[in-house]
C-alpha cells in the first residue's frame, strides 16, 4: 500500500478519535459512567497511537545514510509495536482497573441519556473512520482472504488502524449495553463489567498487533508468490545452471533485500557472467519494483577467462 493511502487512514482515525475522546470525557464526567470513562481513555490512546504511526511513516521514509545504509524502513514496524504496547498497557489496563473499581463500588449513572447521545455520535464518527480504513485495506487485499491478507501484509499501518477501529466499534457496543442494562435493570455493576470487557477486547487486539509487529521486526521474507516468481526468472536464464538459494527480507513495506546464490554455466567467461547478472537484476526489478537491493553470489564458476 502506498504511504499516501496509509496516511489518509491514519489522519481519518486521528481526527475521529480526538473528537470522540473529548465528547466522551465530558459525558463520563457528567454521568460518572465507568464504561464511558474507559471509552474516553480508549479514544485518547487511539489518538496518540495515530500520531505515533504518522511518526513511524515519516521516519521510515528517510533516505539512507552512513549509519543506516539500508534506510530506516523498519522504524514503521518499531512504532507499530509501541502502539500495541500502549493499547495493552494504557487502554486495556486502565479500562480493566476502572471496571474492577466500579464493580467493587458500583454507583448508578447520573444521566444516562447523555451517554446514549455521545455513544450514538461516537458510533457514527468511528464508523466513518472504520469504513475508510476498510476501503484502503480492501485495495491492497486483492483476491486474498482477509486473514491471509493481514498475515502477508508488510505494511502494518492500515490493518493496525482497522483493528483499532474495529475494537473501538466493539467497545462502543459493549459500553452501550453496559449503560443501558445497568440503568434498565438498576444494576450499576453492569457498567463496571462492560468496562472490564472493553479492557479484554483491547488486550486481545494489542497482543495480536504485537505478534505481527514482532515478525516484521525480526525480518520477514517475501510472500510465496513473489518467491516463486523470482525462482522462475532465475532458472529461465540460459546462462544459469541452478538457483542454490534465494534469501529475502523486508526492510520496509516497499523495500526488500534479496540475495541470490547461483551456479552459472561452467563455460561462461567473466564478461558473460557479468552480463547474466545484469540481465537477471533488471528482470527481477522490472517485475518486482519493491526489491530495492539485489546481491548475487556465484556459488561455483569452473572456468573464468
Amino acid at each position: 500500500m502506498a504511504a499516501s493511502g496509509s496516511k489518509v487512514v491514519v489522519y481519518a482515525a486521528i481526527a475521529g478519535n480526538l473528537a470522540i475522546a473529548a465528547t466522551k470525557f465530558v459525558a463520563s464526567f457528567v454521568t460518572g459512567s465507568s464504561a464511558m470513562l474507559s471509552e474516553s481513555v480508549h479514544s485518547l490512546v487511539d489518538t496518540g497511537n495515530g500520531l505515533l504511526l504518522l511518526w513511524g511513516i515519516h521516519q521510515s521514509s528517510l533516505p539512507p545514510d552512513d549509519e543506516h545504509p539500508f534506510g530506516r524502513g523498519k522504524e514503521l514496524y518499531f512504532w507499530t509495536l509501541i502502539v500495541a504496547i500502549l493499547i495493552f498497557a494504557v487502554g486495556g489496563g486502565i479500562s480493566m482497573y476502572e471496571g474492577i473499581v466500579h464493580i467493587q463500588e458500583p454507583s448508578a449513572a447520573k444521566d444516562p441519556i447523555i451517554n446514549y447521545v455521545v455513544l450514538g455520535l461516537a458510533f457514527v464518527i468511528e464508523g466513518t473512520a472504520w469504513w475508510i480504513a476498510l476501503c484502503e485495506f480492501l485495495k491492497c487485499k486483492g483476491d486474498l482472504g482477509y486473514w491471509e491478507a493481514i498475515r502477508q501484509s508488510k505494511d502494518p499501518t492500515t490493518f493496525t488502524v482497522l483493528f483499532e477501529d474495529t475494537a473501538a466499534m466493539m467497545g462502543l457496543i459493549v459500553a452501550f449495553l453496559g449503560v443501558f442494562f445497568g440503568d434498565y435493570l438498576q444494576m450499576p455493576i453492569l457498567d463496571g463489567i462492560a468496562s472490564v470487557v472493553i479492557g479484554l477486547i483491547l488486550g486481545f487486539v494489542a497482543i495480536f498487533l504485537a505478534y505481527e509487529s514482532k515478525g516484521l521486526l525480526i525480518g520477514e521474507g517475501v510472500d510465496e508468490r513473489t518467491r516463486d516468481s523470482i525462482n522462475k526468472i532465475v532458472v529461465a536464464d540460459p546462462d544459469i545452471d541452478c538457483l542454490v538459494r534465494a534469501l529475502s527480507m523486508h526492510l520496509g513495506p516497499q523495500d526488500v533485500l534479496l540475495t541470490l546464490e547461483i551456479e552459472f554455466r561452467p563455460d561462461l567467461t567473466a564478461a558473460q557472467t557479468t552480463a547474466a547478472i545484469d540481465r537477471l537484476d533488471k528482470a527481477i526489478r522490472a517485475l518486482h519494483p519493491e526489491i530495492k537491493h539485489i546481491f548475487v553470489e556465484a556459488q561455483s564458476i569452473a572456468a573464468q577467462k
